[in-house]
């Protein structure tokens, strides 16, 4: 009787798991260690460019590891740390996943300053539909500056942060070394 072939090893598929689950896991780790009452000036802002960030980039180069219902917790979990409308994040989030997403032919090739341009560009467009949300649900024309110091932490937060996950993607998340 021939001897069947044995499958991958219990700890391949959990390094292979590991390797598929950390986008998401260090997106919310990342979202609750900024969500600590550090007293940061611009902490508030720093939350969805934080979160805009992790969803773009990985939205491009992982879309696997971040799939839509991660992607709308990580929505629901900034709308409970921002105070905000219950969903609100989650749907601007899902928006820029599907932007993303259907533009990722030609994000993936291109350089590092062509994608962050991009990014500030959606970040500012889904900062401006937050803002206009807000100001409509409080029926009052709220103040634009928070709405400018996001777009900044957008355009600050980006390069840091994906110099971090072109490294990981690389290295630790790297699902095909697995």
């Amino acid at each position: 009787m021939p001897r069947r072939a044995a499958g991958p090893s219990l700890w391949r598929r959990l390094d292979t798991a590991s390797r598929q689950a950390w986008p998401a896991a260090f997106t919310l780790f990342g979202l609750f260690l900024i969500g600590l009452p550090w007293g940061l000036p611009g902490q508030a802002e720093l939350r969805p460019a934080y979160a805009m960030a992790c969803v773009f980039f990985w939205s491009i180069y992982r879309p696997t590891a971040l799939p839509a219902p991660i992607v709308a917790v990580i929505g629901l979990l900034l709308d409970l740390l921002n105070l905000s409308a219950i969903g609100l994040w989650a749907v601007l989030l899902l928006l820029l996943q599907g932007v993303v997403l259907a533009a990722r032919r030609r994000l993936a090739p291109s350089g590092f300053a062509l994608n962050w341009a991009v990014f500030i560009a959606l970040a500012a467009c889904l900062s401006a539909l937050f803002w206009a949300a807000q100001s409509l649900l409080t029926l009052s024309l709220l103040t634009p500056i928070p709405l400018a110091i996001q777009i900044l932490a957008c355009a600050g937060v980006y390069p840091l942060l994906a110099g971090l996950f072109i490294r990981a993607h690389r290295g630790p998340a790297a699902a095909e070394l697995a």
